[in-house]
């Protein structure tokens, strides 16, 4: 029999009457058991690992690279330098780097810069061969997103690092069925939009993809906007000032306009649904702004998913779901029955990862402010699932997403070049190799960005202090990256 539950004053703003639930069972999930009932302990200790593993690989570069340059003047420096780096990195570092130490003073520099590119060329082509964050229940999400009225997923988290891991980690979704394209401030395109807006409902009309266009199923559109619960002065949103309010309206400000956009190319009855959700950087619990029936959204309702994650510890499976559907009912009790299906599943996938952080990093994160590893610019990325791994500007010219690069570089000076290290840039535009041309239209694309970039950050490239590496990936073909470029390699580079 279900207790009565009683929400404390945060976990919803208003208290509405409540309604019937679901359980877990009828959203399409199997929740594993532990210390909470719809944790999945499993996952989480699957996902530790593989953040670890990656990330430590990252981490060890400087370490490595200290312990070289204390060598650079030793007798036999390239063969001791070679050995530390194969043992502790994994590769060798360039010869010809490490050949001129005799000369003059080691390029650390270019070395830092190398080693990154490496570590994350390796890492992506690890990801794109073995598909490590692949999950047993991935095959069932399609049919679960159009049962709740929705066929596709189109997320926009901030560019912020501390968002990349929103779709895999956050909530739990599989990165292969949602559509992520970060921007600074989570302020997306609102015309790229509607061009991806108008390509899957063509596809729908024309292939079915991913279903009938008859199918009375929605094209929903979700930003993340973000705040620290630590910090929430100083370690919230640098695209707007740290303010959680202003990050909010400007999120929901975007998601009308592109909704009244689309309406107002095609018509009033054109099939988007939006959703606003809150992310704090420190724990990872969320903050759902629950729409109504009409889709819309009041910034002053929301349902706080770490208030609830406390209220049903202890709970049933059963219980806990009911519980959930309840909080969702009680902030707003117009909203559609797939949409609050939906937001439910959302909050008990975010349940797994308050307990990942809790258990991993007792409660918040250390870094709960910037703390990436590199930048990433163009199209592509969607394997980086990790957070503050790359901070990410999504682009197709420099000149349109100066704000996001801008805002990275800033990070990025005090992260790096504050330390005398460079900032390394991946630019990358994927490409899909059935089309005559489309990779020589991707290195082309890459070297325009590059010469742009450098241009637009010339005083912190003329010093060593930028360096970029260009690539780009076969979406059609698969297999490795293609590196095209790199300033830290003078050597002659092609497809790894």
């Amino acid at each position: 029999m279900l207790r009565s539950i009683q929400p404390r004053q945060n976990t919803v703003s208003r208290a509405p009457s409540r309604r019937p639930a679901a359980t877990a069972a009828r959203r399409g999930y199997s929740a594993r058991h532990s210390s909470h009932a719809l944790v999945r302990s499993d996952d989480n200790a699957r996902l530790a690992d593989y953040e670890q593993r990656i990330k430590s690989s990252f981490d060890g570069i400087v370490p490595t690279l200290k312990r070289i340059s204390a060598k650079q003047h030793e007798s036999d420096f390239v063969a001791q330098a070679q050995r530390i780096a194969k043992t502790e990195l994994g590769f060798e570092l360039p010869m010809d780097v490490l050949n001129d130490a005799w000369v003059d003073q080691l390029d650390m520099r270019r070395l830092f810069a190398w080693a990154v590119f490496e570590t994350y060329r390796r890492y992506t082509d690890d990801f794109n061969a073995r598909d490590p964050l692949a999950n047993s229940q991935d095959a069932g999400f399609d049919a679960f997103l159009q049962s709740c009225g929705f066929h596709t997923l189109d997320v926009t988290p901030c560019a912020d690092g501390r968002l990349a891991h929103v779709v895999r980690y956050v909530l739990r979704l599989p990165q292969s069925a949602v559509r992520r394209k970060s921007h600074a401030g989570a302020t997306f395109d609102i015309e790229d939009n509607i061009q991806k807006w108008t390509k899957v409902e063509m596809l729908r009309h024309r292939e079915a993809t991913p279903n009938e266009a008859s199918e009375p199923t929605h094209y929903l559109k979700t930003v993340v906007y973000h705040f620290s619960s630590v910090d929430p002065d100083h370690q919230g949103c640098a695209a707007h000032g740290s303010d959680t309010a202003v990050a909010a309206k400007a999120g929901l400000d975007r998601l009308i306009g592109f909704r009244e956009a689309i309406e107002a190319s095609y018509c009033c009855g054109a099939s988007v649904d939006l959703l606003l959700i809150g992310l704090d950087t420190d724990t990872d619990a969320i903050k759902v702004h629950v729409p109504d029936q009409n889709g819309n959204i009041d910034l002053d309702r929301s349902v706080d998913v770490l208030a609830l994650f406390d209220e049903t510890q202890g709970l049933s499976t059963s219980d806990a779901s009911k519980a959930i559907d309840a909080a969702i009912t009680e902030c707003n009790a117009s909203v559609q029955s797939g949409m609050q299906r939906f937001i439910a599943q959302l909050i008990e996938n975010n349940f797994s990862q308050i307990a990942y952080v809790k258990s991993n990093h007792g409660g918040h994160y250390p870094d709960i402010g910037h703390a990436e590893r590199f930048i990433g610019a163009g199209v592509g990325f969607e394997e980086v699932q990790l957070r503050n791994l790359m901070y990410f500007s999504y682009l197709d010219t420099v000149e349109e997403a100066t704000k996001d690069l801008d805002v990275g570089v800033k990070i990025f000076s005090g992260l790096n070049v504050a330390h005398g290290l460079p900032i390394p840039f991946v630019i990358r535009f994927d490409y899909h190799g059935q089309v005559p041309g489309s990779k020589d239209r991707a290195q082309q694309r890459c070297s325009r960005v590059t010469d742009a970039l450098t241009q637009r950050y010339k005083d912190l490239f003329d010093r060593g202090l930028l360096h970029v590496m260009q690539v780009a990936r076969d979406l059609h073909q698969g297999g490795a990256l293609n590196v095209f470029a790199c300033t830290a390699d003078t050597q002659e580079v092609g497809a790894h």
